[in-house]
């Protein structure tokens, strides 16, 4: 339950912003639940399903899934990502929501090509050192000029803050 809690801690912090973090700190807790009880879904069955009701109700949200989809340090290291329906709906969900103009919205989606395959600045030296080693908005800040409508909509998207707070 530990990890549930730095889950919660990590929402709730006011040091960095937490939405390109919860997705994956929340699969992660989950595996190790997982792992704990052996990968025996008879022992930890029950303790998931309280887990995903109160995820499903609070924290689970398109937007927390847009966060992860644009978290180069998750993206790059997840080849599966980008097709993971979940993470790509939220993406769209929020161009939809955050940018009014279809022009702008269809440049965004033509910029999420370069990022996809890591060309153009996405994808030289020291954008791939700083994946790891910086936040998500910064690495925006600093790689995704070629790709600007893309990078406005990711800088605010990531640099949001979260509460699991009632």
């Amino acid at each position: 339950m530990a990890l549930l809690v730095q889950v919660l801690r990590l929402v709730d912090s006011e040091k960095k912003a937490a939405m390109p973090y919860i997705y994956e700190a929340m699969d992660n807790a989950k595996e190790v639940i997982e792992k704990s009880f052996t990968n025996d879904e008879g022992k930890y069955k029950d303790v998931i399903a309280i887990i995903d009701t109160r995820w499903d109700c609070q924290l689970h949200r398109p937007l927390h899934a847009a966060g992860h989809y644009l978290n180069p340090e998750y993206f790059y290291s997840n080849p599966g990502l980008e097709r993971n329906m979940e993470a790509v709906d939220g993406l769209y969900q929020y161009i939809r929501r955050l940018v009014s103009s279809q022009d702008v919205q269809n440049k965004i989606l033509g910029e999420l090509s370069a990022y996809r395959s890591a060309s153009g600045h996405f994808g030289i030296d020291f954008a791939i050192r700083q994946r790891k080693t910086i936040s998500p908005a910064q690495w925006w800040k600093n790689n995704g000029c070629s790709a600007p409508n893309l990078q406005d909509l990711a800088i605010k998207i990531l640099s949001l803050t979260c509460s699991a707070s009632v």
